[in-house]
């Protein structure tokens, strides 16, 4: 939780996306992809789904915590967000890097954001905390121009032989 803490006040660049690229020469490990409906209780069903994927390819329980964590909070926003019928999410490890991609059909001209709330509200610091426990995040559109896809890079931390 101290890194949350330290980090809480850090919001990503708006070139983050930029950041969180990586090149043609990183290849694909692992690879899992998914959707659910956006309703609310797809996100405890993804969580799972994530925790399951993430122990079956030896990524260390910290990596897995943090995992959950991001999952949770982006399909969080997109099902509570945006008008999506589905909230997708796809995960990558590409050498020791985690990519977390959550992906909605949400048409609105705006994009998420991280924003400081106040100490009284119960919610607004999802972004802050996926930007807390990511290396980079960021936003995009989806491959059909539709929708767009919140994406954050963790460390994948050590795999289990």
């Amino acid at each position: 939780m101290s890194r949350i803490a330290h980090s809480y006040g850090v919001v990503p660049s708006h070139d983050a996306p930029s950041l969180g690229r990586f090149g043609c020469s990183m290849a694909v490990r692992l690879q899992d992809a998914f959707h659910f409906p956006a309703r609310g209780a797809s996100v405890a069903a993804a969580r799972k789904r994530v925790l399951a994927q993430l122990r079956e390819w030896g990524i260390d329980e910290v990596a897995c915590d943090d995992a959950q964590l991001v999952v949770s909070e982006l399909f969080t926003n997109a099902v509570r967000h945006t008008d999506s019928a589905n909230v997708s999410c796809q995960l990558r490890v590409l050498g020791a890097h985690l990519r977390i991609e959550v992906g909605d059909q949400g048409r609105t001209p705006t994009e998420p954001r991280a924003r400081c709330s106040g100490t009284d509200e119960e919610s607004g610091r999802g972004l802050l905390l996926v930007g807390a426990l990511s290396q980079a995040w960021g936003v995009r559109p989806d491959d059909s121009g539709r929708g767009r896809v919140v994406w954050a890079d963790l460390a994948a931390g050590r795999l289990s032989p």
